[in-house]
This record gives C-alpha cells, structure tokens and sequence, in this order.
C-alpha cells in the first residue's frame, strides 16, 4: 500500500518505451513500411527505361499531371488573380494530398505507423527529438511538400506529436522541401556540368535537412525554452 503512494507516474519518454516493448509489430507491418518508404521517398521514380515500370510504385508519377487548356500550362491556367486563382491552385493539390492521406490509412492498418514507430524511434528521437511516427511524414516531403505538411497535420490532429515536434519537422521540411523531386525535376538540366557524381548534392542536401533541425531543435530548448513548458 505504502508502495503505491510513494510510486511515481511515468514519464512521458518512459510510457512510449514501454508501449514499444508491449507492441509487438508483425512481418506484414514491416512490408508495409517497406513498401511506404519505396512509394513515398521516390526510389523508383526516374528509373532507367529497362525499370521503368517501377515508376507505377512512385508516388510522384502515379498521381500524374493535368492537361493543359487554350495553351496553357494547366488547367489552372495563366493570369489569374485574388481568391479565384488562389481557389484553383489549392484545387490543384487535392489529388496528391487525397492520395497520400488514403494510401496512410490503408498502410496503417496494416501497421505501417507501428512499425515506423518501432524502427525509426531509436534514430529520430536522440537526432530531431521526434518519435518515430513522424518518419512516414518526413519521407513523403521528400517528394511531395503538400503530402507532407498533410500527414503531418494529421499527426497533430490526432495527439501524436505535440507542437514542439511541430516546429522541428517544419524545420526539417522546409529546407530543401519537395527534394527527390524537385532536384530530379529542375536540376537535372545542369547534371552534364557536374563535376561530381549527381548522387552527391542530393546527399549533401539531405543531411543538410537535418542540420536545420537539429538547430531548430536547440533554439527551442534553449532560447524559446518557456514557450513550450506547458506542452
């Protein structure tokens, strides 16, 4: 009795190691994972022409592109201002932001989430200070910035990370967001002036995404401290 006065709560830290330990995740949650981690990172996207039925797995080219109207680039078209041309734009993104969101769900049931959470703890949590659960979010900004910041208003929504995690995986999304797909896109019209293999930048920048969340990360634990002790 005496002992169950004196015992002390859990930490919030102590509690998720303890679910982790209790969870047990299966083969088929790591296949899911697998499979999310391929479709949503952009591994198969760009594929050489003998693989290139791999490009079916990717997320950025299964979601496709519009056609276009009159000569214009799509069917947002060209000129438009104020709320109306901001209404089509946003309607531009309903198709990738729909697509992530639903193929979460379905990875998620088949435990995708546990097991990005079991797998990618011990390397988010001592680095960005995020759980693992983020892992999913942070991958899909590598080729799409709307599907991202969607799971990862997803993940707020539902109380799995708090808005300090907020910031830092902005943080991290921000710097070089949208990368497999924009640097594939955009700066492979400079690749034949490289000087070195075109692997390397996108190394480079990657792990350069991670220093800025490292960096947001000590500023809120130590210039911006007080602005989060009631999370």
């Amino acid at each position: 009795m005496v002992s169950n006065v004196l015992s002390t709560p859990q930490v919030p830290e102590q509690q998720e190691q303890a679910t982790l330990e209790e969870e047990k995740v299966g083969v088929g949650a790591y296949v899911s994972l697998f499979f999310a981690v391929c479709f949503f990172s952009g591994v198969f996207y760009k594929m050489p022409e003998a693989y290139r039925w791999l490009g079916a797995f990717d997320f950025t080219t299964l979601i496709g592109k519009f056609g276009s109207i009159s000569g214009a680039s799509s069917f947002v078209g060209s000129g438009g201002v104020s709320a109306r041309a901001g209404f089509l734009f946003a309607l531009s993104l309903v198709p990738g932001v729909m697509l992530a969101l639903g193929l979460l769900e379905v990875l998620s049931y088949y435990g995708a989430l546990k097991a990005a959470q079991k797998l990618m703890t011990p390397l988010l949590k001592p680095i960005l200070g995020v759980p693992g659960v983020t892992g999913l979010a942070l991958i899909t900004d590598l080729q799409s910035t709307d599907a991202g910041a969607a799971l990862t208003k997803g993940l707020l929504d539902t109380g799995k990370i708090d808005k300090k995690n907020l910031v830092v995986m902005s943080a991290w999304q921000y710097a070089g967001a949208g990368l497999v797909n924009n640097y594939f896109s955009i700066a492979s019209a400079l690749f034949f002036a490289f000087l070195v293999p075109v692997w390397i930048p996108l190394v480079v920048m990657f792990c350069l995404k991670f220093v800025g969340g490292v960096f947001v990360r000590v500023c809120l634990t130590t210039f911006y401290k007080k602005d989060f002790q009631n999370e």
